[in-house]
C-alpha cells in the first residue's frame, strides 16, 4: 500500500502543477485584470496605474509572474490579498470553518437520507415507492442548485418565516441555537442533490449484492429477510459508498460556492466569487489550489478507507 500511495501522490503533485498552471494562465489573460479597478477611481492617471502594476508585480512576463508564485506556494507563502494585504493563507483559513460545517451538515444529511430512501427503493424494487423516488431523482438532479436555494428562501423564509433567508447567525447573537436555525437551509439546499445520488447509488449496490451466492446460501439456512439484509447485504452493499463518498466532495465543493452565494454564507465559496468580482487574484488561486488539494487527498482517502473496510482488495 506504500508504493500505491507515494505513487498517487506523486500524481497528485502533478494534477497540482496542471491546476495552477492553466488556472494561473486563464486569470493574468482575462481582458482587464486587478487594475481595472482603479482605471475608473478619479484622479487616477496612467503613471499612477503603472506604479501600481509595478508594486504589484504585474509589470514582469507572466513566466515569472508564475514561477515566483509557485516558489512562495512550495515555502508557504501564498501571496498577498489585492483587497486588504492580508496572507492569502489566512484569508482562506478564515473562511474555512464555515464551509466544513455546511458540507459535513449537507454531507450527514445527504448520506441518512440517501442510504435509507435507497434501502427501501431496493427492497420494495418497482414498486409506487421505487417509481416515486426514480422520479424524484430525476427531478432533483435536473434542478439547479440557485434556483432551489431561492425557492427555500422564498417559501420558508418570506412566506412561512420559519428559517432565516442567509447569514451564518445574527449580529450579537453568536449561540449555538442561532447558527443551527441558519444552518438548515443551506445545508438542505447543499444535501438535496447528494440525497438523489446516494439513493441511486445504494440502490444499485443493493440490488446487485442480493443477487450473490452467499446472499442465497443464507436464505437457504432459513435466516429472515431482516438479518440478511443487515449481516450481509447491507455491510457490503455500503463498501462502494465508501468510494462514493471521495468521488462526491467536488460536487461538494462546487455546490457550497452556489449555495453559499444565495444564503450570503461566508465560506469559501462566497469568498472565490467574490475575489473574482474584485480581481482579487492571489485569493483565488489560493482557493484553486487548496479545494485542488482537498479533491486530491479526499481521493486518496477514499480508496485507503475502501481497503481497510475490505481487506480482499489490494491496491497496486
Amino acid at each position: 500500500m506504500t508504493a500505491y500511495i507515494v505513487r498517487r501522490l506523486g500524481q497528485g503533485l502533478v494534477l497540482l502543477w496542471l491546476v495552477s498552471m492553466i488556472g494561473f494562465a486563464m486569470l493574468h489573460l482575462v481582458p482587464g485584470g486587478p487594475l481595472s479597478q482603479f482605471a475608473n477611481t478619479p484622479g487616477m492617471s496612467d503613471e499612477d496605474l503603472k506604479r501600481l502594476a509595478t508594486q504589484m508585480g504585474l509589470d514582469r512576463p507572466l513566466p515569472v509572474q508564475y514561477l515566483e508564485w509557485v516558489g512562495g506556494l512550495i515555502t508557504g507563502d501564498w501571496g498577498r490579498s489585492y483587497r486588504d494585504d492580508s496572507p492569502v493563507l489566512n484569508v482562506i483559513v478564515s473562511r474555512l470553518g464555515a464551509t466544513l460545517r455546511l458540507m459535513i451538515t449537507a454531507t450527514f444529511i445527504s448520506v441518512v437520507l440517501g442510504v435509507l430512501i435507497g434501502v427501501v427503493s431496493a427492497v420494495r424494487r418497482y414498486s409506487f415507492f421505487d417509481q416515486f423516488v426514480t422520479v424524484g431523482a430525476m427531478v432533483a438532479l435536473s434542478i439547479p442548485t440557485f434556483w432551489f436555494g431561492l425557492v427555500v428562501i422564498y417559501v420558508f423564509s418570506i412566506k412561512l418565516q420559519w428559517l432565516p433567508p442567509g447569514n451564518m447567525a445574527p449580529v450579537g447573537d453568536d449561540s449555538f441555537a442561532s447558527f443551527v436555525h441558519h444552518l438548515i437551509g443551506p445545508a438542505m439546499v447543499l444535501g438535496f442533490v447528494t440525497v438523489a445520488i446516494w439513493s441511486r447509488f445504494m440502490r444499485s449496490s443493493i440490488l446487485e449484492v442480493v443477487s450473490q451466492d452467499y446472499v442465497r446460501t443464507a436464505r437457504a439456512k432459513g435466516l429472515s429477510n431482516s438479518i440478511v439484509l443487515i449481516r450481509h447485504v447491507m455491510r457490503n452493499a455500503l463498501l462502494p459508498m465508501i468510494t462514493l463518498a471521495g468521488l462526491e466532495l467536488p460536487t461538494l465543493l462546487s455546490g457550497a460556492l452556489v449555495t453559499e452565494t444565495v444564503f450570503t454564507w461566508p465560506g469559501m465559496g462566497r469568498l472565490f466569487l467574490d475575489s473574482i468580482s474584485y480581481r482579487d487574484y492571489p485569493v483565488v488561486m489560493g482557493l484553486l489550489m487548496f479545494t485542488a488539494m482537498l479533491v486530491i487527498l479526499g481521493s486518496l482517502i477514499a480508496d485507503i478507507l475502501y481497503v481497510v473496510a475490505d481487506p480482499r482488495i489490494r491496491l497496486s
